[in-house]
């Protein structure tokens, strides 16, 4: 139930291109959350940019807590989505901030 397998993972240039192209957005500092309905199952794509941490171990640890907090989160979530989470803040948060926007995003998403 709280897995994250490879096939929960968004990837394909088509598909992510689509999704930003298509999808709806909207913030929940740190993140900028992008969005959209699928018939198919969930698919989340997690990204930390170069532009602002410049060491891979920063935005490794980065992209692990969102991957963390959105696991254990994703219950919360009602239907099947393509999903974009993208680490906007030029400084590190801690795991709780990010689980708190996460699921700040997810309720908003399901529309709770």
């Amino acid at each position: 139930m709280y897995g994250f397998p490879k096939h929960s993972k968004l990837c394909g240039q088509e598909r992510i291109a689509q999704l930003y192209k298509e999808g709806k957005r909207f913030t929940a500092w740190p993140l900028r959350v992008t969005y959209m309905s699928t018939e198919n199952q969930t698919q989340v794509l997690i990204w930390a940019p170069k532009s602002l941490f410049k060491h891979a171990v920063q935005r490794n640890h980065l992209r692990r807590l969102m991957r963390e907090a959105y696991r254990l989160n994703q219950d919360q979530l009602n239907g099947t989505y393509l999903l974009a989470f993208n680490y906007m803040d030029k400084e590190e948060q801690s795991y709780e901030v990010i689980e708190k926007a996460i699921c700040k995003a997810l309720k908003k998403i399901s529309g709770k």
